[in-house]
């Protein structure tokens, strides 16, 4: 059988969560699809580097553009390029213009059918939605075939703001290959990086965006001691406004930003503490990776990081809109080794009882081969 001509529709596709898991399923699917990948922001591409080489995936620039004004005219365009596929996947606001010209002209012959992924919001969204987006996702979505979430917030907006019937909505967890974590993590992965005696290592894995507040994290590195340093992992626009606040804290001297890196199990438990300072998260997948390597976590309260995370984590997990809090919630850990070992390992527990990735792969593979038509899709038994 010809490998099935799947279309993703991304609003970015810079490695974040969403384009991990992205990656993660199409490496897993591996000569059973061939993927084209088309993303909002035409430049934001560095997730591509985690695809495996023997994926057959292209990048095209003949592709309608996803950023634009709404017109008739735009989505005509988008319906000519649909019937070269067989599925089309749609990730996040970034895409709904792509979603809405499916629904639009769902009774065109020859359209395949369309899966939306919702992960989250930006920061233009973090405190209250944008009443005109919910109508314009409300409508959009009408024609998909299934809405796919991660979270159980995310679930009840979808059904309860943007009026989504249950029987479209799955809501899938993400997961992990927990048994990557059980490795110790590789000494001299990460650039630069080399661990003075008594120091306490806070890190995170994130894209360099404002809806991460990456600023809060560094100030609150800052106040809780002048042994701790900080790891940020990522890439993104919000680069120069961290450096700045690193500047502002003193902290130039315990601050290591070595970029994108690939395969968090090769360094993320060099970290004594994962830090998450967002203003909104879903069902972080960082958060997971931490858990599995055997970390604490300190963490804004937003999404389900909370039900995420150990029992006994909980109390580390704070109110978005209390700093001291969370300076508090990270200083603590900071302060005391054994608290950092035992709740890392009630973390890691939990993450393999319940985050291991071969339920998730599993369900994305039973609902991507239902659509398309082939019940044995990705290994769907």
């Amino acid at each position: 059988m010809k490998p099935a001509k799947i279309l993703h529709l991304h609003s970015t596709f810079n490695l974040g969560g969403k384009e991990a898991r992205a990656v993660r399923l199409m490496n897993h699917f591996g000569s059973e699809a061939a993927h084209t990948i088309v993303s909002a922001e035409p430049k934001s591409l560095s997730a591509r580097e985690a695809i495996d080489n023997n994926i057959k995936v292209e990048f095209p620039t003949d592709a309608p553009l996803l950023a634009g004004k709404p017109s008739l005219a735009r989505y005509r365009e988008f319906v000519s390029y649909f019937r070269r596929f067989d599925l089309i996947l749609s990730y996040n606001w970034g895409s709904l213009d792509g979603v809405m010209a499916r629904t639009l002209f769902a009774r065109v012959e020859g359209l395949p059918p369309l899966i939306h992924h919702e992960d989250g919001f930006n920061e233009d969204e973090q405190h209250k939605l944008n009443w005109k987006r919910n109508l314009f996702r409300k409508f959009a979505l009408g024609g998909s075939r299934a809405l796919v979430v991660p979270s159980e917030r995310l679930e009840n907006i979808a059904k309860d703001v943007w009026k989504q019937p249950e029987g479209k909505i799955q809501r899938i967890p993400n997961g992990i290959d927990v048994k990557r974590y059980d490795k110790k993590p590789q000494r001299g992965t990460i650039p630069g990086y080399k661990k003075a005696r008594d120091e306490v290592v806070v890190g995170t894995v994130a894209g360099l965006r404002a809806i991460k507040n990456l600023p809060r994290l560094v100030r609150a590195c800052a106040a809780a001691g002048d042994n701790v340093r900080l790891v940020i992992v990522g890439e993104g626009p919000e680069k120069e406004r961290i450096l700045t606040e690193v500047q502002n804290c003193g902290m130039a001297d315990r601050l290591l930003m070595p970029g994108f890196m690939a395969d968090p199990s090769r360094y993320i438990g060099l970290f004594d503490i994962f830090a998450l300072s967002s203003d909104s998260e879903q069902f972080p997948i960082s958060l997971i990776e931490a858990m599995a390597a055997g970390l604490p976590v300190a963490a804004t309260d937003v999404g389900d990081i909370k039900s995420m995370v150990a029992q006994a984590n909980m109390g580390f997990v704070k109110p978005v809109s209390d700093e001291a809090q969370f300076i508090e919630a990270l200083t603590t850990l900071v302060q005391h080794e054994q608290l950092r070992q035992d709740i890392g390992a009630q973390n890691r527990t939990k993450a393999r009882a319940e985050y291991n990735e071969s339920r998730m792969l599993a369900r994305y593979a039973l609902l991507y081969g239902n659509a398309l038509g082939r019940p044995k899709f990705g290994g769907t038994k």
